[in-house]
């Protein structure tokens, strides 16, 4: 039931950033006046439509897999999202929620630090040196692979000393592609 639940939740939310938020978004004049150009929205709208027509399967699957068990009900559920609530499953969803808020003011290198560190904790390694090495190495190379190869803008922090160490990482990136370019 649990599970029923949490799909029926997910696709309910779906269909609304579908209605509310992607076919609504602005579509650039540059773009409207381009007959060839690829509509932004293009994208979102089928990854939405083909998630709406998976979890509607699953749905699906999950009553026909269920209907003759006799735990398949409101009970069982309260039960099961007892044990839910005590799982490394819900603590990593709320450690993805606390990384979502933490991403401006922290930017994306503390973010991406702390998330990978306490990620790593969660899952039980409990080798603090090495997690926080990898943690390190990790957030480097995404950061160079991401901010620097494909130049997308990620987030340095609001915050003066996460701006900037970011600032002063990017300053090193810069400088070594320059002395091997």
């Amino acid at each position: 039931m649990f599970e029923l639940i949490c799909n029926a939740l997910l696709w309910l939310a779906l269909l609304y950033v579908y209605f509310f938020h992607v076919t609504e978004a602005p579509i650039p004049v540059k773009v409207q006046k381009n007959p060839y150009a690829l509509s932004p929205d293009v994208w979102p709208k089928a990854i939405v439509i083909l998630l709406l027509v998976f979890i509607a399967v699953n749905i699906v699957r999950i009553l026909r897999r269920n209907r003759d068990n006799p735990d398949f009900s409101l009970r069982g559920f309260g039960v099961r999202s007892a044990e839910f609530l005590k799982s490394r499953t819900f603590l990593g969803i709320l450690l993805v929620l606390g990384a979502s808020f933490a991403l401006e003011p922290l930017g994306f290198m503390g973010t991406c630090f702390l998330m990978l560190l306490l990620y790593g904790l969660l899952l039980g390694d409990r080798r603090v040196l090495r997690l926080v090495v990898l943690s390190a190495a990790i957030t480097v190379l995404l950061y160079a692979v991401f901010g620097v190869l494909l130049s997308v803008n990620l987030p340095r922090g609001t915050l003066p000393q996460a701006r900037d160490f970011a600032l002063y990482v990017e300053s090193l990136i810069a400088q070594t592609k320059a002395a091997i370019f």
